[in-house]
């Protein structure tokens, strides 16, 4: 079978050395709002984990190896392959994560300096319905691969050859998508209003340049089939309450009460 081998890129993030228990988990995902400098938390709800986001608000999936070898994480957003803004296909292009390593996926990769900022914003403004591509926006998801083993006497191993890549292979991991205009994302959302489906209402956006440095190294697969496949769905707080994923914290009341016991929280907008 003929050996597939893949270009990917690796953060410049530090590798967190502290050790963990082996999981059948290769890769934890989560994401972080980092405008509020927290995690969201994770609502579980017909068998899907979903977290809610905030409209406006910067983000990033975090990533966090959770066995002592190298595995390559291939990241999805709304559909998107995050590094090479193509349509995702778990055989494409990753992040390859150290031993143990945590490490903070924070925009689109432009380039091996730059990637354009996570935030959440509404569907249309979306990346994906921008670039002709809504159907499969408020999803972020990761296919999660070992990397092959080599024995000492495989003539065809050698330390050098295995790290560093070909500017063909450079040129595609990087390849921009081709962008057109498109009114496929509210018909989509009139389509599920129609059928009685709660529309999606955010999506992730393609924010500001920031500086994220990326080098390149070429990993091998395990199998061409990935060892995990993980998917977190996300919306806003409202939609997510409309449909049962969240549940309101106040009980329904026939009447307000003019005392109830309670400080002043702070408003949600």
């Amino acid at each position: 079978m003929k050996r597939l081998l893949a270009t990917t890129l690796v953060l410049a993030a530090l590798a967190a050395s502290t050790a963990h228990a082996q999981s059948a988990r290769l890769v934890d995902m989560s994401v972080r709002d980092l405008d509020r400098y927290a995690a969201l938390p994770e609502y579980r709800w017909q068998g899907r984990q979903y977290v809610a986001g905030e409209p406006g608000n910067r983000f990033a999936v975090t990533l966090r190896n959770l066995s002592g070898e190298r595995v390559l994480a291939v990241l999805s957003v709304d559909g998107v392959n995050a590094i090479s803004g193509q349509t995702a296909s778990t055989s494409q292009s990753g992040y390859v994560l150290e031993p143990w390593q945590t490490t903070e996926v924070r925009g689109w990769r432009k380039n091996y300096s730059e990637v354009a900022e996570f935030y959440f914003t509404d569907l249309p403004d979306s990346y994906a319905a921008r670039t002709g591509r809504p159907d499969n926006v408020g999803v972020i998801g990761i296919a999660a691969y070992r990397e092959r083993r080599y024995s000492h006497d495989d003539r065809y191993y050698n330390s050098r050859d295995n790290v560093g890549v070909t500017g063909s292979r450079q040129s595609k991991a990087l390849g921009e998508p081709q962008r057109s205009d498109s009114a496929a994302a509210p018909a989509s959302a009139a389509k599920s209003r129609s059928e009685g489906i709660a529309a999606q209402e955010l999506g992730t956006g393609h924010g500001d340049r920031r500086y994220d440095p990326a080098r390149a190294t070429r990993f091998e697969r395990e199998s061409s089939r990935p060892n995990q496949v993980t998917a977190l769905y996300y919306d806003s707080y409202e939609a997510l309450v409309d449909r049962g994923v969240i549940r309101t914290r106040q009980p329904h009341r026939d009447r307000p009460e003019p005392f109830p016991v309670g400080f002043a929280p702070d408003p949600r907008w």
